[in-house]
């Protein structure tokens, strides 16, 4: 027999539920605050209907969607649980948050920062379905996007004051730099 909707939770079964393992939900319980099990004697944790919900959305923000702890942290402090908890429904699609909670060194604070590197090839693979079918148009696509990392890749080796690519770690140490 399963348990009512309404029924407190152990972390086997919260884990078990979510897919991921007792001590993944046990370190989310350090980084988020909010996420607030009834702990009986010994310590064991009950979690609410409540608390699942909250986590749901936080699995599906850091798994699914490509958000950091950092970035989830940041819509819970500024948008609250309910913009979370709204994550937790598959069918549902909430409008995503503003700000992806990268860090400063990633983007300058307030600017639209990029779909993560785990993402992309899929974001580029949908953009180029959704504008054609055809194989030629999407080659092309695939070009420019090769063409645009190119381009970043000569930028990086720039600034990093290189004209040509790195020298393998074990030469660098051996030279003493590094």
């Amino acid at each position: 027999m399963s348990k009512s909707a309404e029924a407190f939770r152990t972390i086997s079964e919260v884990a078990a539920d979510l897919d991921v393992p007792k001590h993944v939900l046990r370190f989310w319980e350090a980084k988020f605050p909010q996420i607030r099990p009834m702990k009986r004697g010994g310590g064991r944790r009950y979690y609410r209907p409540e608390d699942l919900e909250l986590l749901r959305g936080i699995r599906r923000l850091l798994h699914s969607e490509g958000y950091t702890i950092k970035g989830v942290q940041k819509i819970l402090r500024e948008q609250g649980i309910d913009q979370v908890k709204a994550f937790a429904a598959p069918s549902v699609a909430p409008e995503k948050p503003k700000s992806r909670g990268r860090s400063k060194a990633n983007g300058a604070a307030g600017q639209s920062m990029p779909t993560p590197l785990t993402a992309a090839p899929q974001a580029l693979a949908r953009k180029a379905q959704s504008r054609t079918s055809a194989p030629g148009d999407i080659e092309s696509l695939i070009r420019s996007a090769i063409s645009e990392l190119e381009t970043c890749r000569q930028l990086l080796l720039g600034e990093a004051g290189a004209t040509e690519a790195p020298a393998p770690v074990a030469a660098r140490a051996r030279a003493g730099r590094g």
